[in-house]
């Protein structure tokens, strides 16, 4: 799953909040900002796991405030290993 999160998400421990829950739900992959104010999160694993991780990201108790989330579904490359802020 990739996910553009928009909003007040930079500089508010959002990357590292994101982290944990994904960790917390076993998935690996990254959350990286964008220097447009986005942060993008990449996600593998199971998807039960990976939609209830996109619902937490819309779920409103996120650091800074999310006002949007696109997300889009591809097939896992593989290659990550835990879960990184970058």
């Amino acid at each position: 799953m990739t996910a553009w999160v928009h909003g007040s998400v930079q500089g508010v421990g959002f990357r590292w909040w994101t982290r944990s829950r994904a960790l917390e739900l076993g998935l690996v992959g990254h959350a990286t900002n964008h220097a447009d104010g986005r942060v993008l999160v990449v996600a593998e694993g199971d998807r039960d796991r990976l939609e209830q991780l996109l619902g937490l990201l819309r779920g409103g108790s996120t650091p800074g405030v999310v006002t949007l989330v696109v997300e889009s579904w591809d097939a896992p490359r593989g290659g990550l290993t835990g879960f990184v802020e970058r």
